[in-house]
């Protein structure tokens, strides 16, 4: 669950501005400030169903908007490579491998 949830709060900081405001109000206060479907709905004087259906339509969506745009796979692609010349940088043989990652890095851009 954890998981899921790192998943959709980056995605939500990628695609949040393609979001109506009450898809990112809701999503916000769900997986952000950790409040309940409950809470939701007592906030927004909506059905606790309602609540449900529109952060699961909108989870949804945003994993829609990733397989097109892949802004989260990017980013994590770039995360493992500078992980990697940070970890290289401890070695003696830096340079070969540095080469080789900015060219990865650039590719992604």
């Amino acid at each position: 669950m954890l998981e899921k949830t790192t998943r959709i709060n980056y995605l939500l900081d990628f695609y949040q501005s393609l979001l109506t405001p009450k898809q990112r109000n809701y999503m916000e206060l769900y997986y952000l400030e950790d409040y309940s479907l409950g809470e939701i709905s007592e906030n927004f004087n909506v059905s606790r169903q309602a609540v449900y259906d529109n952060i699961r339509r909108t989870e949804a969506m945003l994993e829609e908007y990733e397989n097109k745009l892949m802004l989260y796979e990017k980013f994590e692609k770039r995360q493992q490579i500078i992980q990697q010349l940070k970890e290289a940088a401890e070695k003696t043989e830096i340079e070969k491998d540095i080469n080789k990652w900015l060219d990865e890095l650039q590719d992604l851009e």
